[in-house]
C-alpha cells in the first residue's frame, strides 16, 4: 500500500510536466521527435525512481534523523549535539540527487568550476546552518529575528560577488533541499523539538538550513573572483546527455543510447551520495542508537531502495528528461526573443503552468504540509497552504521567463522579493514566518533542479544568453516567503475578526 500511495505521489508529480511538454513538443512548438522519445523515456524511469528512493527514505532515512534528534538531545550534550548536526546535514546534502543535477550544471556553464568541490562547499553551508538552526531552537531565540540577521549578511556578502555568479549561489539554497535533506532534517528538527515539548518551534529549521548554502557558494565566488577565475570563464552550454543522431544508428539505439552512455557516471555518482549516509548510520548505531536487529535490518533495507531508487533518478534525468527541457525552452526562447508577440505569451504562460503544478507535486512539499496540518491540530490546512505556495511559484517562474528574454539583473528582484518579506514579518506570525521560510527552501525540489531548470538555460540560450539561465530555483525559493506570509496575515486578521465578533455576541 505504501508502494502504491509514494508511486501516485511521483505520478502526480511528474505526470503533468509530461503532458505540458508532449502537447508543445507534437503540435506548436518543433522539437526532435528522438528528445522527445528519450523524454518519455527519461519521465518514466524518473517516475520509478523517485518512488523506490522516496520508499527507502520513509523506510530508513527519516527514521534515523528522528532517532538521532531524540537520542542527541536526551544526552543533555550541546556540543555533542551542535557537532554532530554539523556532520548529519554535511553528509545527507552530499547525498542529495538535486546536488548531483545542480553541480553538473553549474558545470556546463562555468567550465572552472569543479563540481565535487562546489558539492563540498555547499555541504558544508548546510552542517554549519543546521547547527546553527538547532541552536537556535535550543536557546528559544526568535525565529524572526535569525532570518533577518541571516539575510542581512547574504545580502552585504552578495555585492561583492560577480552578478553571473549570484544565481548559482541563491539557487543552491533551494537544490539541496530536495527529497533526501527536508526529510532528514524535518525529521532532526521534530526529534530535537519533540523533547523540549515545543513541536512548532521546529518550524523555520529548513529555512535557516537553506541559507547556508548560498552563503558558503557566495564565498567560494569570491576566492574565485580573486583567483581571476571570471575572466576566463566559459560559458557554452553542454546538453547533460549525449546526442545520438547518426542516420545509420536505428530508432531504438538513437532512444537508448544516451541512458546507456551515462550509466557508469550515473551509478559512482549515486554510490557517492549514499555510502556516506551509510557509513553515518554506522558510526551512529555503535555510539549513539544501539538498535535492535530488526530496527537494523529495516534501516538498511530502506538504504538498498535509495540507491537503486537514486540510480535509476539519475539515469532518466541524465538520459532524457532534461534533455527534453532545454530544447523545448531553446525554441521558446528563440521565437520569443525574435518575433516577440504570442510566441513570448506562450513561453510567459508555459512558465506560469509549470509553476502552478511542480510546487504542488514535489515530494518535499508533500512532506512539509503534512507536517504543518499536523502540528497546527488542522487550523492550516494543506489545500490552502498549497494554493498559496502554487501561486508564488507560478510567479516566480514567470519572472525567470521574462528575466531570459529580456536579460536583467537577478538583484533586481532579489532584493525588493527579500526586503518585502523581511517586512511582512513584522506583521505575520512567528509560526507562519516559519512554514514560509521552510516552505522556500522545500518548493524547489527535483522536478525544479532538473526540468524547469534546464527549460531556463534552454530559454536562456535562446534568448538572453546563458549567463541569464541561473536564478530560477533563487525566485522560486522567494515567493514563498512572501505568499505564505500574506497567507498567515489573512489568517490573523480573520482569527482577530471572529474573536471581534464572539465578543459581541457575549455581550
Amino acid at each position: 500500500m505504501d508502494l502504491l500511495t509514494k508511486l501516485k505521489e511521483t505520478v502526480i508529480s511528474v505526470l503533468p510536466v509530461m503532458i505540458i511538454v508532449l502537447l508543445l513538443g507534437f503540435t506548436i512548438v518543433p522539437v526532435d521527435k528522438i528528445i522527445i522519445y528519450r523524454f518519455i523515456v527519461g519521465g518514466l524511469l524518473l517516475i520509478l525512481g523517485l518512488t523506490i528512493f522516496l520508499m527507502g527514505v520513509n523506510l530508513g532515512i527519516q527514521p534515523m534523523g528522528e532517532r538521532c534528534g531524540s537520542e542527541l538531545t536526551q544526552k543533555r550534550n550541546l556540543p555533542l549535539l551542535l557537532v554532530t548536526s554539523f556532520f548529519i546535514g554535511f553528509i545527507v546534502t552530499i547525498a542529495e540527487p538535486d546536488i548531483q543535477v545542480f553541480g553538473s550544471q553549474v558545470k556546463n556553464i562555468f567550465s572552472f568550476v569543479n563540481k565535487n568541490l562546489l558539492t563540498v562547499i555547499i555541504g558544508v553551508g548546510i552542517g554549519l546552518f543546521v547547527m546553527l538552526g538547532l541552536l537556535r531552537s535550543i536557546l528559544n531565540i526568535s525565529i524572526k529575528v535569525s532570518l533577518f540577521v541571516c539575510y542581512l549578511l547574504v545580502f552585504i556578502v552578495a555585492v561583492f560577488v560577480p552578478d553571473s555568479f549570484t544565481g548559482i549561489a541563491f539557487d543552491s539554497g533551494g537544490a539541496t533541499t530536495g527529497p533526501m535533506t527536508v526529510p532528514f532534517i524535518m525529521a532532526l528538527g521534530l526529534g530535537v523539538s519533540a523533547v523540549r515539548g515545543d513541536s512548532k518551534n521546529s518550524f523555520g529549521l529548513t529555512g535557516i538550513a537553506s541559507v547556508g548554502p548560498v552563503m558558503a557558494v557566495l564565498v567560494y565566488s569570491l576566492i574565485l573572483k580573486l583567483n581571476g577565475s571570471f575572466t576566463a570563464a566559459s560559458t557554452t552550454v553542454e546538453t547533460a546527455a549525449v546526442l545520438t543522431n547518426s542516420a545509420s544508428a536505428g530508432l531504438m539505439q538513437q532512444i537508448f543510447m544516451p541512458f546507456h552512455e551515462c550509466s557508469i557516471h550515473v551509478l559512482t555518482e549515486a554510490l557517492f551520495s549514499i555510502a556516506p549516509l551509510l557509513g553515518l548510520f554506522v558510526i551512529f548505531q555503535l555510539t549513539l542508537l544501539k538498535m535492535t536487529a530488526r530496527q537494523v535490518t529495516r534501516i538498511v533495507i530502506g538504504f538498498i531502495y535509495s540507491f537503486i531508487g537514486l540510480f535509476i533518478f539519475l539515469i532518466g534525468v541524465n538520459g532524457g528528461f532534461m534533455q527534453a527541457g532545454d530544447a523545448l525552452g531553446k525554441v521558446l526562447g528563440q521565437k520569443a526573443a525574435a518575433y516577440g508577440g504570442w510566441w513570448f505569451a506562450l513561453l510567459l504562460i508555459t512558465g506560469l503552468i509549470l509553476g502552478a503544478i511542480i510546487v504542488c507535486a514535489e515530494p518535499a512539499v508533500w512532506v512539509l504540509s503534512e507536517q504543518v496540518e499536523n502540528v497546527s491540530g488542522g487550523t492550516i490546512k494543506r489545500k490552502v497552504l498549497l494554493i498559496f505556495l502554487s501561486t508564488g511559484t507560478a510567479i516566480a517562474i514567470g519572472l525567470a521567463m521574462l528575466r531570459a528574454v529580456y536579460s536583467f539583473n537577478l538583484k533586481w528582484i532579489l532584493i525588493p522579493g527579500y526586503i518585502i518579506a523581511m517586512v511582512l514579518m513584522l506583521f505575520s506570525p512567528d509560526i507562519f514566518t516559519g512554514i514560509a521560510f521552510d516552505s522556500g527552501g522545500v518548493a524547489s525540489g527535483p522536478l525544479t533542479s532538473t526540468f524547469v531548470l534546464s527549460f531556463t538555460l534552454g530559454a536562456s540560450s535562446g534568448g538572453s544568453g546563458a549567463l541569464d539561465s541561473f536564478g530560477v530555483i533563487a525566485l522560486v525559493a522567494m515567493m514563498p516567503l512572501i505568499a505564505i506570509q500574506i497567507m498567515g496575515i489573512i489568517v490573523k486578521i480573520k482569527q482577530k475578526k471572529n474573536k471581534t465578533i464572539n465578543q459581541e455576541v457575549e455581550a
